[in-house]
């Protein structure tokens, strides 16, 4: 029997029936008559539950056959599901204590349960609200420059990797949402499409009439499609981090696949800076300087971390195929193996560049738009700091190579977030 057709969706009142024979949640949370659940997914594809009993609680997760945000008449598969817990182990492993525990597996019926993280928030959530976690960079930094690096063939096992990197191909469905969202859909006049209108008219057809903007977007496609480089994580924002002051964790990996190890990175910032630019309209209780000063630092900080842990890993775990040591250190050429280090980590500061560039115009004008600037109840200052946002991210993007640090960029983000202003 097809997956798809095995499959049935959970509810509140169904869960711990379904559910209560399996001895990892009952040793947990007791038998299943005294569970309590409610449904807190606010996602765009899947079922969220907080299962809570004797005291504790737990988190089941459930992939639909498709996208939540659309509706049936777009079909995703299951086998996503698989790809997400295949990916929580990984990142487990690679870079410790930085995701949910992973606690049962159902692949028939789409299921995860993991760890319920308490007391975190969504960063996104935080951001908005104008919180400065004082550990995000730091830990953020090392979970991408881990996890980048030790998925690659900079550091595993040739057959281990390509192994690795043909189980993840089978995600393709969920890189074909990527593909078109992030790097076509906003650039014509896609279906599912939408921007503030009409503030954003002129600015919208001047992105799409922009023949620069449009060659480099399909120049970081062809990056994504065809540079198998490393496992991503695939959708890393501000909406799949979790937090508090004292820790920061990784969620929901469904997109993971193997691609251009910038991405993660360049996802990631972009989503900084679009906070960054959405703050003068959440300022209802005061102005927000000292918030938008942490994001830029943040930006700046998490990239420095990125950086140095990515090079402490290449002059101590670089054991793959990729830059052997033979060729350098081995032979006394420890300056050989710095130059090529420099080299590659330049080429990965451009390529974030324009994935982080095309990213922040996906959020504005395709079908996932960031709360970042939807929860702006000024709809003026809502269509000011996004054309502010649009105009960075396509500076970002096509002028990636001739771009040699972020001090630049953080008095170009300056200046158009000051003229965002009423």
């Amino acid at each position: 029997m097809a997956l798809e057709q095995a499959f049935a969706a959970l509810e509140p009142e169904t869960l711990p029936s379904r559910l209560g024979t399996l001895e990892i949640l009952t040793e947990k949370l007791g038998p299943p008559s005294g569970w309590q659940v409610r449904e807190v997914g606010d996602g765009n594809l899947n079922l969220v539950f907080i299962v809570e009993g004797g005291g504790r609680s737990m988190i089941v997760k459930q992939a639909l056959p498709y996208v939540r945000l659309v509706g049936e008449g777009w079909p995703l598969p299951l086998t996503r599901s698989f790809f997400e817990y295949s990916a929580l182990v990984r990142q487990a492993e690679r870079a410790p204590e930085s995701v949910p525990e992973v606690y049962y597996f159902d692949e028939r019926q789409a299921i995860i349960v993991q760890e319920f993280l308490s007391p975190h928030i969504i960063l996104r959530k935080a951001l908005i609200d104008g919180q400065m976690l004082p550990r995000l960079a730091q830990d953020i930094g090392l979970f991408m420059a881990r996890t980048l690096f030790r998925g690659s063939d900079l550091s595993m096992e040739a057959a281990a990797r390509k192994k690795d990197m043909a189980l993840f191909a089978g995600n393709d469905a969920l890189c074909d949402i990527t593909e078109a969202l992030v790097f076509t859909d906003p650039y014509y006049d896609a279906e599912m499409n939408s921007h503030t209108s009409p503030e954003l008219d002129g600015i919208v057809a001047k992105l799409r009439a922009d023949r620069d903007l449009k060659v480099t977007a399909q120049e970081m496609k062809q990056a994504f499609v065809t540079r198998a480089e490393t496992m991503l994580h695939g959708d890393l924002h501000t909406g799949s981090i979790m937090v508090t002051e004292d820790e920061t964790r990784v969620i929901d990996p469904e997109f993971a696949y193997y691609g251009p190890m910038a991405f993660d990175v360049g996802m990631l910032l972009a989503n900084y800076w679009m906070s960054y630019f959405s703050q003068r309209g959440h300022e209802q209780n005061g102005p927000r300087d000292d918030q938008r000063r942490y994001l830029l630092d943040t930006i700046t900080a998490t990239w420095s971390v990125f950086r140095d842990e990515f090079s402490r890993l290449w002059r101590d775990e670089r054991t793959g195929i990729l830059f052997q040591r033979s060729l350098y250190e081995d032979q006394g050429d420890a300056l050989g193996a710095e130059q090529a280090l420099e080299r590659f980590l330049h080429g990965l500061f451009e390529d974030m560049l324009g994935f982080a560039g095309l990213e922040i115009h996906r959020r504005i004008l395709g079908l996932a738009h960031n709360a970042d600037f939807e929860t702006i109840a000024d709809r003026p200052q809502k269509a000011r700091s996004e054309t502010a946002a649009l105009e960075f991210g396509r500076h970002i993007a096509v002028n990636r190579r001739h771009i040699s640090s972020l001090d630049a960029l953080e008095r170009l983000a300056s200046r158009l977030e000051e003229e965002s202003a009423p």
